[in-house]
């Protein structure tokens, strides 16, 4: 079976060994395998670039630093996808570098994983209470504002049920 590179992508980055991030990231490794194919992409929207431009440009966008043993193998597996076109390119005073870029199947590609993105990052905000949970009184509040139900004290019944008698406290009482 044959996958195009919208679920090449999709599948790549939820590999378990796609991000390697240092531990002062602000952002869950978790959350960060879920778009680095996408954003990486992104990233080479503007034209052309290398690896070491990619993984500064990521820092400077806020997703922390990107190790070379998370970003090559994913510029591979974007390659073999058919998403990105690789170049060797003399260097300036110093060895050539190995140039990407993106093609039009990766520009669909990111197109398609973007628009998914933001409705699924809508759908987390509607859920959380956040600024796009249109007309809801809650609304722009954060998680830690919305009410949560406290858990029932022992021996007295949750809302709209009936009482029923602590199973160690019963056992005393019958003896």
């Amino acid at each position: 079976m044959e996958y195009g590179p919208a679920t090449y992508i999709a599948r790549l980055t939820r590999s378990r060994y796609c991000l390697a991030m240092k531990q002062t990231s602000e952002w869950p490794g978790e959350w960060l395998r879920g778009v680095l194919g996408f954003a990486v992409l992104r990233m080479l929207v503007d034209g052309p670039t290398y690896g070491y431009a990619i993984a500064a440009r990521l820092e400077e966008a806020g997703f922390g630093a990107i190790k070379g043993g998370t970003l090559y193998p994913l510029l591979g597996r974007l390659e073999a996808a058919g998403a990105v076109a690789v170049e060797w390119r003399a260097g300036q005073g110093g060895p050539g570098r190995k140039y990407y870029s993106l093609t039009e199947e990766g520009r669909r590609s990111l197109e398609e994983q973007t628009g998914r993105w933001r409705r699924f990052a809508g759908v987390v905000d509607g859920v959380l209470g956040g600024p796009d949970a249109a007309g809801r009184p809650d609304a722009g509040h954060s998680a830690a504002a919305l009410p949560t139900a406290a858990p029932p004290a022992a021996g007295h019944p949750a809302p709209g049920r009936p009482a029923q008698p602590h199973p160690v406290t019963a056992e005393r009482e019958d003896s």
